[in-house]
């Protein structure tokens, strides 16, 4: 694991990759999202907490449900949009961790302690987020994550009933050239990074 990626596996992760606002009329197969899952799951969380959930909102009677939290403006590359990955966590996922984290008593650390299970989940929920985007680039699908959501309608919705709550949305399936901006400017390394 020191060698850098090949070039193109560089640009189809990072370098050329965009977000999406316009998506090919083209199915994503259930298998695909499930191939997506079983890379992301590889990478680390603090414990192995693992607290990220996820909805994969494809059907149009979902999709439906799903337009009601939506901005105005989100709504249309949303709804066109072959699948819409909710990207949650579990405010309880420290129920898991006897068999995410079975060397130690980690669930101790969270039980008992809501603000510390809350920070634990929202952050490491994020992280598996990212993860989501960078693995459904390295299985051929392209992503268009945003907020522009009402989460507590959303939450309403999908969640009711459970200890998960929303974070933001990634519009997944196979971009349509045609609905980008130009490439937006980025930050150098010496005006977002420091050595010390």
């Amino acid at each position: 694991m020191t060698q850098t990626l090949d070039e193109a596996s560089l640009d189809r992760l990072f370098r050329e990759a965009r977000t999406q606002n316009k998506w090919q009329d083209r199915p994503v197969p259930d298998s695909k999202l499930e191939e997506l899952y079983n890379l992301l799951k590889f990478a680390p969380t603090s414990a192995n907490s693992s607290p990220a959930r996820f909805i994969f909102v494809r059907t149009a009677e979902a999709k439906a449900r799903l337009k009601q939290a939506l901005s105005p403006g989100n709504v249309e590359k949303t709804m066109t949009a072959p699948v819409v990955a909710i990207i949650a966590h579990d405010t309880a996922f420290y129920d898991k961790l006897p068999f995410l984290f079975p060397h130690a008593d980690a669930r101790s650390w969270f039980a008992g302690n809501p603000a510390f299970a809350e920070t634990t989940a929202f952050r490491n929920g994020t992280l598996q987020g990212a993860y989501l985007i960078l693995a459904a680039r390295a299985v051929g699908l392209d992503a268009g994550p945003m907020s522009g959501f009402d989460n507590a309608k959303l939450d309403e919705v999908f969640l009711a009933g459970t200890s998960w709550k929303s974070n933001f949305l990634v519009n997944l399936g196979y971009g349509d050239p045609t609905g980008l901006f130009p490439r937006s400017p980025r930050l150098s390394f010496d005006e977002a990074a420091r050595l010390e």
